[in-house]
């Protein structure tokens, strides 16, 4: 990424004195710049270059519409330099356009979900652990069978008929045995006589439970929480997604905005001048 810190103060310059745009307007460009190179990948194979800038993409995906289309245009104006003023071959990889929802869901507080699993059953203890821990779907959950399990992994089988292999925790997976022990299902983790419980039934304990303590509380919200917290902790957004079962990384980035904005609380709570 050094050859392209070193080009774009070139492509700067090139700006102010050749093409004579405004101070200004090269100070937006630099400020664009800055941020691309601060988080995109420069690919180099054989004799051509990939600049992968869907990092940026993400950074900027709630920025308003006009600020986002300033920065990609000074993105594709210095790539053509590169291209054109130093016979540089690169091209721009993640240049589609991103789509971010409007309200965003809200995660569960750590504090609630310890709190709910220190006065849980082993079957509600279990269920919540799976859906917090692996960040299932409640769908997933209720199709869940028995030969899906193993000590170190497990399989679900999620939208569109996609399978996954989830790393089963330790604590989850004794959570597990200890569950099957006293519950003794015969092909379903979760069954209700001879017949998987289904979604709202199994919807129906988490919410309960929650209720219990006063907080209005979903599957999905857990599944949010997972996502978050994760990201909060220093994952990999690429790693997340694929264990959320995302087709997309786009569909998971939402969770980006709702981990920086968890840290700055966390920032608020904590500085003394607050």
């Amino acid at each position: 990424m050094r050859l392209l810190w070193d080009a774009s103060d070139e492509f700067l310059d090139y700006l102010l004195h050749v093409r004579g745009y405004s101070e200004q307007t090269v100070i937006t460009y630099r400020v664009a710049l800055n941020q691309m190179l601060e988080s995109a990948n420069l690919i180099h194979h054989d004799d051509t270059y990939t600049l992968d800038i869907l990092p940026l993409r993400l950074n900027i995906s709630t920025n308003h519409k006009k600020t986002i289309t300033k920065k990609l245009s000074a993105v594709r104006s210095f790539v053509e330099y590169l291209n054109k003023q130093r016979d540089m071959p690169i091209t721009i990889k993640g240049d589609s356009s991103i789509k971010t929802p409007q309200t965003l869901p809200k995660p569960i507080e750590e504090d609630y979900i310890a709190e709910v699993l220190s006065i849980a059953n082993t079957q509600e203890k279990l269920l919540i652990s799976i859906i917090y821990g692996l960040g299932l779907r409640i769908s997933e959950v209720s199709s869940l069978r028995l030969d899906m399990i193993d000590k170190k992994w497990i399989r679900v089988d999620g939208k569109g008929g996609k399978s996954r292999q989830l790393p089963l925790l330790p604590y989850i997976h004794k959570q597990i045995d200890s569950y099957i022990k006293q519950h003794h299902p015969k092909v379903y983790l979760f069954e209700k006589g001879k017949s998987p419980m289904n979604s709202n039934q199994l919807r129906y304990i988490i919410s309960r439970l929650f209720a219990s303590i006063g907080i209005k509380a979903t599957p999905h919200q857990l599944r949010h929480s997972f996502a978050t917290d994760l990201l909060h902790h220093g994952a990999n957004i690429a790693d997340v997604s694929r264990l959320l079962g995302h087709s997309s990384m786009t569909t998971t980035q939402i969770y980006t905005k709702l981990a920086t904005t968890k840290k700055l609380e966390e920032y608020t709570k904590a500085h003394p001048l607050m």
